[in-house]
């Protein structure tokens, strides 16, 4: 699930908000917000461009978000705002760094939404396979549209429930690849493969693919900044910092059982992009049941992230209009539909539909692209939350430092990284259009509010 990123100027009124929400539960829901369709099937890419290696790339990638989760948690901590990394950009930076923050975080925020939109086509064609891409990605577009439309007011609680479904999916494959391996279910490939243990086994593509195949593992765990965006909501805001930790932890060891078995039980040659590892690794074993219901899971809570992505994009995009960093007209909402902000909806279904049309013209190569791009873009608010807090955490220990220049440098390899890949570099020429007009924006009100 994608949260709206306020980026309100942060009044007192809003840091003395009390919220009921428990440390715990901040981390489950972390948990289910962070785990998506990019984790189910951007894993496959990450296992093609690296071999068995992936795990070792998820590992680095928790230490990096761990790096900028706790500085968030720190800041929110000391001074909890709904703007959350937005609005301390701008506290460190000046009303320019708010103002690209929120745009980066919009755009972001729609390639996570055209991420999405393509993993659900391409999954659906589990089934049918002859039904050509876009025609999938249009009918999930129109769906989430629709439901948006509604104004579900129970929206927040199905969400809930298929938070619980996706992270019960990685669950269920966890067992059933444990008993697999034990012996406990007949079938399974020809050749056993079983964890490689050499170098050439671990890094097949070498170094370079290892380089290139951290954006995905780093992808799969955007949604951390829900942690800031949410720690508004906690009883105690000081237990922001422990929510982050526990949430980050269960992330790591549900990620990492879940890719060690997928390796250990399947050749690297198998592993299909367009389809999820797991439902790949159980292939062969005589569990019929499992790719459909696994498969079903995932589209279910694919389904629920992309149209929560929707709301998110259409509420951020009316609060940048409201702190006069977008036109006035998004601001707005009508009365005649249910109080709903047309024109910021609009937008987002713009950006929905070039996703279509994307998939009309670039079938083979979509989800590559919009994810690396949508990955990188999030990466750049990572660095962000990073150079605010040198600023506004003046009193951060030593080793603290210096687990946030790690995260840094990780961040900045996983970026780098995708230019030593050539299926996926278009994603980081992608990502430069889309900041360098952000950037040539930004100057350009710059002018305007020096002039005001």
């Amino acid at each position: 699930m994608i949260m709206s990123c306020s980026t309100s100027g942060g009044q007192g009124s809003k840091n003395e908000k009390q919220g009921n929400l428990k440390w715990w539960q901040l981390s489950l829901v972390g948990v289910g917000c962070t785990i998506g369709t990019g984790y189910f099937l951007g894993s496959s890419i990450g296992i093609t461009i690296t071999g068995p290696s992936i795990v070792f790339s998820f590992l680095l990638a928790a230490i990096g978000t761990y790096a900028v989760f706790n500085l968030l948690a720190k800041m929110t901590a000391k001074d909890p705002q709904e703007g959350s990394f937005c609005y301390y950009a701008g506290k460190a930076f000046g009303r320019w760094a708010r103002f690209s923050c929120g745009w980066n975080y919009w755009w972001s925020t729609t390639l996570i939404m055209g991420s999405q939109l393509i993993a659900l086509s391409i999954l659906s064609q589990f089934w049918f396979p002859n039904v050509p891409l876009w025609v999938f990605a249009g009918g999930y577009a129109i769906l989430s549209i629709l439901v948006v439309l509604m104004g579900t007011k129970s929206f927040d609680k199905v969400e809930d429930i298929l938070a619980v479904i996706k992270t019960a999916a990685i669950i269920m494959f966890i067992l059933l690849g444990a008993a697999a391996l034990l012996g406990w279910i007949p079938g399974g490939p020809d050749q056993k493969t079983g964890f490689p243990n050499t170098r050439d086994e671990l890094f097949p593509e070498g170094f370079s693919g290892f380089w290139a195949s951290l954006i995905y593992a780093f992808y799969a765990f955007g949604g951390i900044e829900v942690i800031g965006l949410m720690a508004i909501r906690l009883k105690n805001k000081e237990d922001a910092p422990k929510s982050g930790t526990i949430m980050l932890l269960l992330l790591t060891v549900i990620y990492v059982l879940s890719l060690g078995l997928a390796v250990t039980m399947v050749s690297v040659d198998a592993i299909d992009p367009n389809e999820s590892p797991f439902v790949t690794a159980l292939a062969d074993y005589k569990l019929a049941f499992f790719p459909h219901v696994f498969n079903a899971a995932i589209i279910i809570a694919g389904f629920s992230t992309l149209t929560a992505a929707l709301f998110g994009v259409t509420t951020l995009l009316v609060t940048i209009a409201k702190d006069g960093d977008a036109p006035s007209i998004f601001a707005k909402k009508l009365k005649n539909f249910k109080e709903l902000p047309l024109p910021s909806l609009g937008l987002g279904a713009i950006g929905l539909m070039a996703s279509v049309i994307t998939a009309l013209l670039l079938p083979d190569k979509t989800y590559e692209y919009i994810t690396t791009a949508a990955g990188i873009l999030l990466l750049y608010n990572w660095t962000f939350i990073i150079l605010s807090s040198f600023r506004i955490l003046k009193e951060t220990k030593m080793f603290a430092k210096i687990v946030s220049i790690v995260g840094l440098i990780l961040i900045l390899a996983a970026i780098s990284g995708t230019l030593v890949e050539e299926s996926i570099r278009p994603g980081l020429f992608i990502s430069l259009l889309l900041t360098a007009i952000i950037a040539g924006v930004t100057f350009i009100m710059s002018r305007k509010w020096k002039k005001s």
